[in-house]
């Protein structure tokens, strides 16, 4: 398919645009007119460059992209993103993220195979049973999703999966030139589940120099109802989320940039499910409280007259914190609990640049500190506070070096090397060194990695990768259950290879519009991959040993004034290598291979757009809920998954001038035929349909 669907864009675009020239300048998109999905900056991959011209697999969400989901959860965001698939549950409380079958809710979670930044703070929560990601859509303008292991060098060893950064809004989004004062207002309703959201933004310019923004949001919403009429157990919610945000900008043509920002998300729910991953009505209900929160402080310096600085630095600290009370376990014990993850952090790192007659260079290099508090008390109501067995506490100390460099010659040929080293001192808390005689762990993990990418004209490019990373046991992992601590664990290991093609142009169909396309083939081979024992009182992790997990993604997209159309196209497989029962059996943690098509239309004049989505899920030869054993390996036992297709319509409404100028209106149909359905590697059953509606309204003074 990946062939056949590439090979005919790219005899259709040779056909159709002859020896049509063209300038190779990455910006050309834009100069010309319409700016497709993959013309889009990229930001955290280096330097900066747009995504059909990144030697890696990269998609950009921008703020269009985001209203036009109207998600009520971080996972409703990445619907048409390739290779990314929610697992879990759609539950607020039960999402987390996979990416190219690498990521569950188990198993310490996605956040150690899956790096998630915050506007550049790293993300991570474990807890069993729940989701690893707590926020709100409305928070953010941006989303870069990279995948695949060479994002390693840059953001941590271990990134098997791939590296998801989220951008928070800023006061200069809304601000309008001669405006100082901007405030905007918006309320969506959703019909499954009768879901709420009221929220306003307020941002002011204090002066040419200093901007601040506020934004509060409440959401909330009843148990959701699936495709066959019932409702999803524990799926009901109310959450307030907010941010606070300044920036201030000094020294020569203001380029020079501070920036201050607090977000937090807060829910708190009675009689939820414990099980927030998958419907487990066994395990009990629990009154539950989530709070997350995230504070960073950042410096730019691009120092533009000298070539040799391009500073950026950051100190965060992030906040996760679960707390449990009123619990029925099991339909027995009464449990309080409470878990959480502290995490400091500082960043360094500097960009110089060497250019020549026909050459670019960057190189950069830095360094990452970081400090982690894992937290876990448990205590029945008329006992004494205790250490949690399955969420052991300890610290978590890591420093990181690394260094990047970005070669382009002329235009047409762009190389990358890079090279990072993570280093780890571990230690467990007291409950745990004393139950379950653990020690310290000190360790290290290496990730290198060279990329290139060659245009072999305007239109045409093709690239590849090889790059090698190295994830080490989490504080989880370590030294879960006192009777079985795990400090013999080996580090997991990858190597990944990639390969792909590019096409893009403009003018194609009329003038102005442009089109794109990117294929990336893959292979990656894993090594010791840790997976946790069957239950009893010895639970504890170990080391597997082999599987193999491979696929292909083409995202395509066209864009002109009147018409637009986006391609995502996922095919993945994965096979444990490890000998013995389960050898050649496909893993439990491979997503469905989808296509999803979307196509809209545009009338200028009315400032309208609508359109459509069709996603179908072929037939997964495995499905997590085939098997009782963790994530990392399937169970003798292998039970297929359905495959199933959904349809989705959307529209919207945005004056541009006029008496409504600053309104905003979207409506949308999810699931409009109310399949009955579950990804492969999802553990609960999706929404039915759901009709939505948002009106927004922006003052400006």
């Amino acid at each position: 398919m990946a062939a056949l669907l590439s090979g005919a864009a790219v005899m259709v675009f040779v056909g159709m645009h002859g020896a049509k020239a063209q300038e190779a300048k990455t910006n050309e998109a834009e100069k010309k007119g319409r700016v497709t999905l993959l013309q889009r900056l990229v930001l955290g991959a280096g330097a900066e460059k747009i995504a059909i011209n990144t030697p890696q697999a990269v998609t950009v969400l921008n703020q269009e992209d985001i209203d036009r989901e109207q998600a009520e959860t971080i996972g409703g965001l990445f619907k048409s993103v390739p290779g990314v698939t929610m697992v879990g549950s759609e539950r607020v409380f039960g999402e987390a993220f996979n990416i190219r079958g690498i990521g569950s809710t188990e198993n310490s979670a996605d956040g150690s195979r899956i790096i998630v930044n915050v506007d550049g703070a790293q993300k991570f929560y474990e807890q069993y049973r729940m989701g690893s990601f707590f926020s709100d859509p409305e928070l953010y303008k941006k989303v870069e999703v990279l995948r695949g292991p060479a994002s390693s060098t840059l953001y941590g060893s271990g990134a098997l999966g791939g590296v998801i950064n989220f951008v928070t809004k800023d006061a200069s989004d809304f601000l309008k030139e001669g405006k100082n004062n901007a405030l905007r207002l918006k309320s969506s309703y959703e019909t499954n589940g009768d879901g709420l959201l009221g929220s306003a933004i307020y941002a002011r310019r204090l002066n040419d120099n200093m901007e601040f923004l506020a934004t509060g949001n409440y959401r909330t919403s009843d148990e959701f109802t699936l495709g066959d009429g019932t409702e999803l157990l524990g799926s009901d919610f109310k959450a307030w989320s907010g941010l606070v945000k300044g920036t201030a900008r000094f020294g020569d043509n203001n380029e020079q940039a501070v920036r201050l920002s607090y977000q937090r998300w807060d829910s708190d729910a009675d009689d939820q499910a414990y099980a927030q991953t998958g419907t487990q009505a066994v395990f009990g209900t629990v009154d539950r409280h989530v709070i997350d929160s995230t504070a960073i402080l950042s410096y730019e310096n691009p120092v533009s007259d000298n070539p040799w600085l391009d500073v950026k630095a950051s100190i965060s600290y992030s906040d996760t914190a679960v707390e449990q009370r009123n619990g029925t376990l099991l339909g027995s014990n009464i449990i309080n609990a409470d878990y959480g993850y502290r995490t400091w952090q500082a960043n360094l790192q500097n960009t110089s640049e060497f250019t020549g007659e026909s050459y670019e260079n960057f190189l950069t290099y830095g360094v990452q500190v970081s400090h982690q508090d894992r937290t876990g008390v448990s205590q029945l109501v008329t006992g004494t506070g205790d250490a949690i067995n399955t969420h052991p506490e300890g610290t978590d100390n890591k420093l990181g070096l690394f260094a990047q460099n970005e070669y382009v010659w002329n235009e047409k040929l762009t190389l990358i090397a890079g090279m990072r080293g993570d280093f780890v001192w571990r230690q467990p808390g007291e409950e745990a060194e004393a139950l379950g005689n653990a020690a310290d762990v000190n360790d290290q993990a290496w990730s290198p990695k060279i990329a290139a990418l060659y245009k072999l004209n305007d239109n045409f490019g093709v690239f590849g990768s090889i790059a090698h990373t190295e994830r080490l046991p989490t504080l989880d992992e370590l030294y879960t259950w006192s009777k079985g601590v795990s400090l013999d664990l080996k580090k997991e290991k990858s190597n990944n290879y990639e390969v792909g093609f590019t096409t893009s142009g403009n003018d194609i169909l009329q003038e102005g519009d442009a089109l794109s396309l990117k294929t990336t083939g893959f292979y990656n081979d894993l090594d010791d991959l840790i997976q946790l024992t069957a239950t009893g009182a010895s639970r504890y992790f170990y080391n597997v040993g082999k599987a193999r997990i491979y696929g292909v993604e083409i995202e395509g997209a066209y864009d002109s004034d009147y018409v637009f159309a986006n391609l995502a196209y996922t095919g993945v497989k994965g096979e444990n290598l490890t000998p013995g029962l389960n050898y050649g059996k496909p893993l439990s943690t491979i997503p469905a291979h989808k296509i999803v098509f979307s196509l809209g239309a545009r009338v200028p004049d009315r400032d309208l757009e609508f359109g459509g989505r069709v996603t179908h899920a072929f037939e997964a030869p495995n499905s997590i809920q085939g098997t009782a054993s963790s994530s990392a390996t399937p169970s003798a036992i292998v039970v297929p998954a359905d495959a199933w297709t959904t349809v989705d319509l959307f529209a919207s409404w945005k004056p541009q001038s006029g008496q409504f100028e600053g309104w905003q209106a979207q409506f949308g149909i999810n699931n409009i035929f109310n399949a009955y359905y579950r990804d492969a590697i999802a553990l609960d059953y999706a929404k039915g349909r759901t009709f939505k509606l948002t009106l927004a309204k922006q003052l400006d003074w």
